[in-house]
């Protein structure tokens, strides 16, 4: 009697998209450990792919070819977009979530995804604190001690991000009586010099006689270096203080450029002081408010 040969059977999708996702995670992380992305990217990009894994575990049913092909993956995709938006996520967020996961499905499943971003709304007028409201949280920041007083100091006469500013030393520094440079570790591993005007160089100082000149990490706590959510906590502690309760590291870089451009510098400047990779980043410290824009009329036609 003849022996039926069995053919093997090979399934067109696979038997479970968790385990499918769980793989991509796993090549995603491998990559991110090696890749030169900024740190806050990296951590950011880890948990988009997370929060898109568990959703997909939530809507497996619904899903199983999100890990077959591109038709497969883009309905996916696209329906945690429509989830994301539903839940009243910025539309920065939800670019920033989608570019996560066009990664993790290129690195991941050998997909290039083209699904449609999030419309994101032109940026008005910048945020930027008024000379009062500056000097009453300069004054608050005195207030609060030498060490304080410079860091708010550093960011709102430098521009600093807030993780720029966590993460200087001593050695990123250089003071004298009549100048002063301090070198800022950007996104990308970009580095500027920016130059300390007078009000930043005395309260530098002042933190220095204090601190002492040895080398190592320019603002410490308790534990150590403060961290950039230790920053952030001196910054909302001032605005409190100042009676401009949650208070923002990055409200006092909008000041500095809002400044900037308000003393006669040009977007080129700008971009280069801020260390802005596009010049459409900066444009929206050209675009005044409504305030400024009276202040100019009344000026010119006085």
């Amino acid at each position: 009697m003849a022996r039926t040969a069995t053919a093997k059977v090979i399934a067109l999708r696979p038997a479970d998209p968790i385990a499918a996702v769980g793989g991509a995670l796993a090549a995603l992380n491998r990559h991110l450990d090696r890749c030169a992305l900024a740190a806050n990217t990296t951590k950011a990009y880890r948990a988009r792919t997370r929060a898109y894994a568990a959703w997909l575990g939530q809507h497996a049913g619904e899903h199983p070819d999100a890990f077959v092909d591109q038709v497969g993956a883009e309905a996916a995709v696209t329906a945690w977009r429509r989830h994301l938006i539903a839940t009243k996520v910025g539309p920065s967020t939800v670019n920033q979530a989608l570019a996560a996961v066009d990664l993790l499905y290129e690195i991941g499943a050998g997909l290039r995804l083209k699904v449609k971003r999030a419309r994101v709304p032109r940026p008005g007028e910048p945020d930027a604190l008024t000379s009062k409201e500056q000097g009453t949280v300069e004054r608050a920041a005195d207030r609060r001690g030498v060490r304080d007083a410079a860091i708010v100091a550093v960011l709102l006469y430098t521009g600093a991000r807030a993780e720029e500013c966590a993460g200087l030393d001593v050695d990123d520094l250089a003071l004298t009586a009549r100048t002063g440079t301090i070198r800022l570790h950007g996104k990308g591993d970009e580095v500027r010099q920016v130059p300390v005007p007078a009000p930043a160089r005395e309260r530098l100082s002042a933190w220095l006689r204090h601190r002492g000149s040895e080398a190592g990490p320019l603002w410490t706590g308790q534990r150590g270096r403060l961290t950039t959510s230790g920053i952030t906590q001196v910054v909302l502690t001032v605005g409190d203080a100042a009676g401009l309760p949650g208070l923002r590291p990055h409200r006092l870089r909008h000041t500095y450029a809002t400044r900037l451009r308000q003393g006669g510098a040009d977007s080129a400047q700008v971009q280069a002081l801020l260390g802005h990779a596009s010049l459409d980043t900066t444009a929206r410290y050209f675009r005044a408010g409504v305030a400024e824009q009276a202040a100019v009329v009344e000026r010119v036609f006085e």
